[in-house]
């Protein structure tokens, strides 16, 4: 019997008095065949949610079944693409539909009639097990894409292709597994996007993501495999600081999520990302980038396919052995969607109206994340950043708070600063970072053994500057004796000279660790030094007057990044200005 349509609800859907669905099943509705997914099956009601508009959908329109649960296509072709939040590509839509896509748009992912160069690494006879590498192929300049057998299947090769030309359709390898069963494997497989990719262990986090972004780099670091939380509101710089990561973050390959923003900001990461060079290959930044859009005038059910999309994406190119970061701008999004369907659903509404199982779907997307070694013996990691868009800035509701129970770095965007120019407009008194012991052994090997230390001070006198500023704002600055004015003034070098940072500026717009520890090694420098000064009753307004405070601030602007030495010239510069006034 054809199962139709009962009633429809937005992206909600029932069929009637059917036992042809289980849970969680990609399904196709109505006469034009939109994707949808099982949510839900009553006694004689199975409710289905559905990835694009219904608009025009009509009661007893069939509904087909697929026996297979949602699922992307993985394989060459996906990195340097932009799909939608269900891995339609928006660039082939456009080319056949023009600029407004018709519902129910049956479209390959990946390119089925490109020709790859595959060079075979696996011969007759060998066994392969799930995970394993049996082809790779030039993706993109700066990514070789190797081809991993399916995690639920193994046996052994019976028939290999040549090293050749072929699509992503032709059979490459044969094998034969346990069974007896023979498999003809291309370059694709398909992985449902709900189910985590398996792997072999966890691995230990300790190595950071280093981001060129100061605040971020020495202040509040996030570790390969990692996750973090962007929380800000309306203007306060997610979406940039989110750019900046993605541009410059030393991971292999960028993952981006446009999640219900609008699609101006998605528009910008195209045409930035379509013209910047990657620093570190040369090569253009979109030969290591995915872009998922899912903007905010596209169905809101899809918003949540998009997330699982982009984290599916992520795991299949760590499997691979490479370190992925994930954006996803924004988690909050997300959530409303799931509160729009809860509401349709008729479930019972917890805070503010989110379904109660929004800490358990946060902590199922956050918790794919992590450093791992694959089934293949590589080593791979996938690092999630997700932006919270809390209304009116409040943080204390309920995905800003939920999400900070499941990441172990949070970067709270400061309005105040956005609108007083500072950016990034990470408050330092309120963001934290829990991966610093584990990075410190990093930081101690790889930089500087004193790095940690320096970060501790220059933490510690940004506290000490948060508690003066209560004083001065009740009876003025003129009170504070010298060392406390002296903490005021050098607090005031490291929130203008090294936390502000010029995302247009050739050398301010990524700065990589070496000249993040020598400008705090001035700055502390310059402190021990007019400490020193103070202790012998020097006032210091003197040090105003000498013109050294202006240059270390711009010191971000005037030594080059691959000019390191230049540093030398300011402790010099620095003992002379102060013996000027000694």
């Amino acid at each position: 019997m054809e199962n139709k349509i009962y009633s429809i609800n937005g992206p909600v859907i029932t069929v009637k008095d059917t036992n042809d669905f289980s849970m969680l099943e990609m399904v196709y509705v109505g006469h034009k065949k939109l994707l949808g997914e099982v949510i839900k099956i009553d006694n004689d009601l199975v409710t289905i949610q559905v990835y694009e508009s219904t608009t025009g959908l009509k009661p007893n329109e069939p509904v087909v079944g697929s026996k297979e649960l949602l699922y992307v296509t993985l394989g060459p072709g996906i990195v340097g693409n932009i799909f939608d939040g269900i891995e339609r590509p928006l660039k082939d839509l456009y080319e056949k539909q023009g600029a407004f896509i018709d519902i129910g748009s049956q479209v390959d992912s990946l390119d089925v009639e490109k020709l790859w160069n595959v060079e075979v690494l696996c011969k007759v006879g060998d066994y392969l097990y799930g995970g394993s590498v049996y082809a790779q192929c030039q993706e993109t300049s700066l990514i070789m894409h190797r081809c991993l057998l399916s995690p639920s299947l193994s046996g052994q090769v019976i028939e290999v292709v040549e090293n050749g030309a072929y699509n992503i359709k032709q059979t490459i390898v044969k094998i034969k597994d346990d069974y007896g069963l023979i498999h003809n494997i291309d370059l694709t497989s398909k992985w449902p996007i709900r189910n985590p990719r398996p792997i072999r262990k966890r691995l230990g986090i300790h190595r950071p993501l280093i981001t060129g972004q100061r605040v971020i780099d020495t202040l509040f670091p996030i570790a390969k495999g990692g996750a973090a939380s962007v929380p800000g509101g309306f203007g306060s710089g997610k979406t940039m600081t989110q750019h900046q990561i993605a541009k410059w973050c030393d991971a292999d390959l960028i993952v981006y999520v446009g999640c219900g923003e609008r699609g101006n900001e998605m528009t910008q990461v195209l045409q930035e990302f379509s013209e910047l060079i990657d620093p570190k290959s040369n090569q253009p930044l979109l030969a290591r980038t995915v872009l998922i859009a899912n903007t905010s005038n596209m169905p809101v059910a899809a918003r949540e396919a998009s997330i699982y999309t982009g984290i599916t994406l992520a795991e299949y190119y760590r499997d691979m052995g490479y370190h992925v970061a994930i954006m996803a701008d924004s988690t909050s999004r997300w959530a409303e969607a799931l509160r729009e369907i809860s509401g349709r659903l008729e479930e019972m509404p917890a805070e503010e109206g989110f379904p109660a199982y929004l800490p358990s779907r946060i902590a199922q997307f956050y918790e794919r994340a992590g450093l791992v070694k694959t089934l293949n013996q590589q080593e791979g990691s996938i690092t999630i950043i997700g932006a919270v868009s809390p209304q009116g800035a409040d943080f204390s509701e309920p995905v800003t708070q939920n999400t900070k129970r499941f990441v172990r770095c949070f970067w709270a965007l400061d309005k105040s600063l956005a609108y007083a120019r500072h950016y990034p407009a990470i408050n330092w008194n309120t963001s934290y970072s829990e991966y610093i012991d584990d990075l410190s052994k990093y930081y101690s090997e790889q930089v500087a053994r004193d790095f940690s230390s320096l970060r501790k001070e220059m933490i510690m006198l940004l506290a000490e500057e948060n508690k003066l500023n209560e004083i001065v704002k009740l009876i003025g600055a003129d009170v504070l004796p010298d060392d406390q004015k002296l903490i005021l003034l050098v607090a005031k070098i490291i929130r203008v000279g090294f936390l502000q940072q010029n995302a247009y500026h050739q050398e301010d717009t990524y700065v990589p660790l070496a000249k993040q520890y020598q400008m705090l090694k001035v700055i502390h420098y310059f402190y021990q030094e007019a400490k020193k000064l103070v202790t012998r009753k020097i006032p210091v307004s003197l040090l105003n007057k000498t013109g050294i405070i202006d240059k270390i601030i711009k010191i971000k602007y005037d030594v080059r990044n691959d000019d390191l030495m230049a540093f030398d010239n300011y402790y010099v510069e620095i003992d002379q200005a102060l013996k000027s006034i000694d």
